[in-house]
């Protein structure tokens, strides 16, 4: 036990150990506080004092929510050496967290953007106080659980930091090697003599290496044999490295650097995300301090990336969801540009749909108003151009082969290895599983979509019935009144056209057999079980009845539980005979686990996910030639409508031709329409009028013949009683 005047702390108890000090896990005297002790050792006291005194300068100028605090400095009751008391992280340290199986491949992506608004925080903070770091890497970056349940990250460990304003040079050489600047690396690791200075703008190489392994779970520069064995290749990488690139890696002996512009598949990062990410990396990962971007730069654009909301879009093409980083206030015409990089599916043909309906933006609209989706209700979108099905693109899993001879440090690190391949099949198999039923969810919006769109077809068919047969019962009485007159009267030539007009009328209802039989063949496609309904979309794929995932995570736990022993074993550096025994069972028992679960993912969940692309790629352009089909029948009763209307001009022109009363049309003149369905509001008004109008008509027609008989009548009396003679006796 070692104390100050209100702290202490086990010897026992460390968390951390560095060249100049150690941490220890150490408490308050009277509250029994937990606290982070650190403790400096001989060798710190080598140093020049005012190198020993920066660390405690530089940690009083910072008091920032991203910045390990530091509560007090006092002196170890014993040597009366300098005690720094610090915020105590429970959590411990990005690296922990990197080192967890399930981060093997990186960090998901809420928690990456965790890690790059604090570490970005933070640098920012260091910046405004006029101090580079010079020893940025996952272990000097604390977590602890903030009050909402969520990570958060700090930075820590000043003993390199100093004081440095961006336009200031430093020649003293401190940090870690895999994190390291090239110039700072040439002459720290390969001990090459030179004359260079170095900026502030270092900490940005270490930070673009830092972003790299969180987002990946790898270091970006990796020589076969590893950066501290190949330390002359390691350089050869950093200094090699071409503008743009991102990573080197040599996957042989001796063999060539495999250059990537690209983070890996395996990355957990969303391709919207990567899209941001990756220039920020190449341009921060710049060996030439020239080059590099400065550090007003690179708050900018990850200021950009951090104030992006996320629409999140599913592609029934791709069978993949996708996150759209988009500015709040970007336009629609933004958003569909952003939707066309991941998707391939140009603006002009991008059709959107949102909780079963069509959805389409106003192009005025910002982001911030778009509907608000999630992972599991995101906007679904289908191209109005036929496109192949693609399905989602993954790095086929595979477990790393066991090394036959008994070896605990190997069997120790194989099976770690072991564990973060099926943490990752489970993963892609999840994902396989919710993307199969956002697929489900697509197509029954789809077909949702297509029967209302038939429904308002169906709609405007018998708009045009009703309106073709008025029509058409119209023509024929004035026809009719045309061709009694014909003989006695001389007509203007403009009511020539009413037989060819009567003509083109039936013509038009003649074509209109034809366009019912479309419509059959379209209603038939789509009613519940027939083949463009939804009902193959529950027979074939994974499903969540499958229980894929709950069998992947037993054999997950169990293939842990061995993982944890073989920790154990490996500490023990040797066992006895018994004990060895039962750990090669269990390296078996290992393998056969992981052969289990590469099994479920192959032949049950993917063979099953293949045969859902296969039935949706079919489904898909059968579809599309149905709704072609549809819209096609749509215009032909838009065309006919128009046609109808022109007609609709012309008999007003009879009507100032010819008697109204012979013209207009009487209620046994009606022919029944041409489709059951019911006719729309306003065409029922219309009708309405018209009856009306010819009610009055008739009621006119009786007034009339009524007064003629009542003259008739008196014509009659007059001529027996008035003595009127008739023509012979005259």
């Amino acid at each position: 036990m070692q104390s100050t005047a209100n702290y202490l702390w086990l010897t026992s108890d460390i968390v951390g150990q560095g060249a100049t000090a150690n941490v220890y896990r150490g408490r308050h005297k009277k509250t029994g506080d937990l606290y982070a002790v650190k403790v400096f050792n001989n060798i710190s006291f080598l140093r020049p004092i005012e190198v020993q005194m920066r660390e405690f300068v530089v940690l009083r100028r910072l008091h920032h929510k991203n910045i390990v605090k530091l509560f007090a400095v006092e002196e170890e009751n014993t040597s009366k050496n300098k005690v720094l008391v610090m915020e105590f992280c429970s959590c411990g340290s990005l690296y922990t967290v990197l080192e967890e199986t399930e981060n093997a491949f990186g960090l998901p992506e809420s928690e990456f953007l965790i890690v790059l608004r604090d570490v970005v925080a933070g640098m920012n903070h260091l910046r405004e106080n006029g101090i580079v770091h010079r020893d940025i890497k996952p272990g000097n970056i604390m977590r602890v659980i903030g009050e909402d349940g969520q990570s958060v990250y700090k930075l820590t460990d000043f003993g390199a930091a100093r004081v440095l304003e961006d336009d200031e040079q430093f020649v003293s050489l401190y940090g870690t090697e895999e994190y390291l600047h090239p110039d700072m690396y040439e002459r720290a690791v390969l001990r090459k003599p030179h004359q260079k200075t170095y900026g502030a703008t270092v900490d940005l190489w270490s930070i673009g290496v830092t972003f790299y392994h969180a987002a990946t779970g790898s270091l970006p520069f990796r020589p076969f044999e590893g950066p501290r064995r190949n330390k002359e290749v390691m350089y050869k990488i950093i200094t090699e490295k071409l503008p743009g690139t991102i990573s080197g890696v040599q996957k042989s002996e001796n063999g060539p650097i495999a250059w990537h512009c690209d983070l890996p598949m395996s990355c957990n990062l969303s391709r919207g995300l990567q899209s941001l990410l990756t220039p920020i990396l190449a341009n921060i990962l710049e060996a030439d301090q020239e080059k590099c971007w400065g550090f007003d730069q690179f708050f900018a654009e990850t200021s950009d990336v951090l104030h992006r909301i996320v629409i999140h879009v599913f592609s029934l093409h791709q069978v993949t969801l996708h996150k759209i980083y988009i500015q709040s206030y970007n336009k629609a015409h933004v958003f569909h540009d952003l939707v066309y990089k991941q998707t391939d599916i140009a603006p002009e043909f991008q059709e959107l749909m949102f909780e079963s309906r069509s959805l389409e933006l106003d192009p005025d609209m910002q982001a911030q108003h778009f509907p608000k989706t999630s992972e599991d209700n995101p906007l679904i979108i289908m191209s109005k151009e036929p496109m192949n099905i693609i399905g989602l693109v993954f790095q086929d899993p595979s477990i790393p082969k066991l090394h036959p001879r008994y070896d605990l440090d190997l069997d120790a690190s194989c099976a770690k290895n072991v564990k973060g391949a099926v943490y990752q099949i489970r993963k892609t198999v999840s994902l396989l599983l919710h993307y199969q039923e956002l697929a489900r969810k697509g197509v029954r919006w789809l077909v949702r979509i297509v029967m209302d769109n038939f429904r308002e077809t169906l709609h405007k068919k018998t708009e045009v019935v009703l309106k073709l047969n008025y029509c058409i019962t119209t023509v024929e009485r004035a026809r009719n009144l045309y061709n009694g007159l014909l003989q006695t009267t001389i007509l203007p030539s403009e009511l020539d056209e009413i037989p060819e007009i009567h003509n083109k009328l039936l013509r038009l209802a003649g074509s209109l057999d034809s366009i019912n039989h479309n419509l059959k063949d379209i209603e038939d496609a789509f009613l519940p079980g027939s083949q463009l309904s939804d009902h193959w979309t529950y027979q074939v794929g994974t499903h969540p009845e499958d229980k894929i995932t709950e069998q992947l995570q037993v054999l997950l736990d169990l293939i842990t539980d061995i993982y944890h022993q073989f920790k154990k074993d490996k500490a023990l550096h040797k066992l006895p005979y018994n004990e060895e025994q039962i750990h090669k069972f269990d390296k078996q028992k290992m393998w056969v686990h992981a052969s289990k679960a590469m099994y479920l993912f192959k032949d049950e969940c993917f063979a099953k996910y293949q045969t859902l692309l296969d039935k949706a790629d079919d489904w898909m352009k059968k579809t599309h030639f149905m709704r072609k089909q549809m819209l096609n029948v749509a215009n032909q009763f838009v065309n006919i409508e128009q046609e109808v209307f022109t007609y609709q001009e012309h008999i007003k022109k009879l009507q100032e031709l010819l008697p109204q009363k012979s013209l207009l049309a009487t209620p046994g003149d009606w022919k029944p329409p041409m489709s059951q369905s019911y006719p729309s509001q306003n065409t029922l008004m219309e009708m309405t009028i018209g009856m009306k109008k010819l009610k009055e008509e008739m009621e006119g027609v009786v007034r009339e013949l009524a007064e003629n008989n009542h003259i008739l009548e008196r014509f009659g009396a007059l001529t027996v009683d008035g003595g009127i003679q008739s023509p012979d006796r005259l």
